[in-house]
């Protein structure tokens, strides 16, 4: 008998308050994030069936379930990577719903990124990150003095500004930006405190001179989770059902999480060039058919890449792009307008996916006007969210 292929569409999403001091558990941030997801939703936690986290999550699945009361877990799966990790948990939910093998998939990362563990830190203080040693490539780098995120992603931005005549000035209209919108979000950390380009000219260096304080993400407590299930059931739930259209990942030859310096064209993210031309493969769509992007931003560098990788603009032509207006909320193309995770908080990217979804319903408080599809990226995975 053919199996019957249904729709993904997500129903719920849920976030604790973003801090620098939870005073929790990391399980109790999980357990209030996906209780609230299930709320929002109207879907008893009892009928979660699919649980989806990060690698480096420390809230374990059974845990989690025994708090909420899940029943019967038909599939649990983790997806290696920090933020790179965000988009593609949405992949692997839709894939899930897709194939008729779960009905409600429950997505989550947690972490007292501040308060417990500071990823902007020496490997020995990362815990959650690596485990307190560093990994794979990170090997190769850390005995020379590159020894935390911000350099390595200072690495591999160096490249890309150094060709195209890019300044740390530069990227400071990004910063402005996102802070601008971060400033009208009760949910934001930097709430009510926009930036000037002066301000972000004056933060000191964190790798002079391609980074400034303020060209990095924040280090926050807090927990953010998504309930994804049938187009068809969300119809009947409680909010706007939000379908996802496409999603996928992109893992190319020789490329490694944060740390790319061994692929061949160093002014490029790979990674966000193979998921953008699998995405538009997969859906039909082009870049002219987005309304708004939620664009990962742990570095500025890193945006600036992957709006050329998605095709917003062309190659070199980033910073200007983002200088002209065009991801102000009246502009081409509005991106992070929850203030990103620089702005907002870092929850590993998932608040970005989540603000996408409240694009797509009209709920966000930067709303954008005549949202239909919105783009969310985690650099080796991508989504379009649209309305059903």
């Amino acid at each position: 008998m053919a199996r019957t292929f249904t729709e993904a569409a997500i129903a719920g999403i849920g976030a604790t308050e973003f801090s620098k001091e939870s005073g929790r558990s990391e399980l109790q941030l999980a357990a209030e994030c996906s209780l609230a997801a299930c709320e929002d939703a109207g879907v008893n936690p009892h009928d979660i069936d699919g649980m989806i986290t990060f690698t480096i999550d420390n809230s374990d699945e059974i845990g989690l379930a025994r708090c909420l009361g899940v029943k019967d877990l038909a599939y649990t799966t983790r997806i290696p990577g920090g933020g790179a990790a965000a988009a593609a948990t949405i992949y692997q939910a839709m894939a899930l719903v897709n194939a008729g093998l779960c009905n409600n998939v429950l997505i989550w990362r947690a972490m007292n990124e501040r308060s417990q563990y500071r990823f902007g830190q020496n490997p020995n203080n990362m815990q959650g990150y690596t485990g307190g040693h560093g990994t794979g490539s990170l090997l190769w780098c850390i005995p020379y003095g590159a020894m935390t995120p911000a350099s390595w992603g200072a690495l591999q931005g160096a490249r890309y500004m150094h060709t195209y005549g890019i300044s740390n000035r530069d990227l400071g209209y990004l910063a402005v930006q996102q802070r601008a919108y971060a400033a009208t979000n009760p949910k934001a950390w930097f709430y009510e405190r926009p930036i000037t380009l002066e301000d972000h000219q004056n933060s000191k260096w964190i790798q002079e001179p391609w980074l400034r304080l303020l060209d990095c993400c924040q280090e926050s407590d807090g927990g953010v989770a998504i309930l994804v299930t049938s187009l068809e059931r969300a119809r009947d739930l409680k909010q706007p059902p939000v379908k996802i259209v496409g999603a996928c990942q992109s893992i190319p030859y020789n490329v490694e999480v944060i740390s790319n310096y061994y692929h061949d064209d160093l002014t490029i993210m790979p990674e966000a060039w193979g998921t953008a031309k699998r995405l538009y493969a997969q859906t039909g769509m082009k870049p002219t058919d987005m309304q708004a992007a939620m664009i990962y931003d742990a570095f500025s560098p890193q945006v600036l890449m992957q709006l050329e990788a998605f095709g917003f603009c062309g190659k070199g032509e980033a910073a200007e792009f983002i200088k002209s207006g065009a991801i102000a909320i009246d502009g081409q193309l509005p991106i992070n307008t929850h203030g990103g995770l620089a702005g907002e908080a870092y929850i590993h990217g998932m608040n970005s996916m989540a603000e996408g979804v409240r694009q797509v319903r009209g709920s966000s408080v930067n709303q954008v006007k005549d949202v239909t599809n919105v783009l969310v990226s985690s650099g080796m995975a991508s989504a379009i969210f649209s309305k059903a």
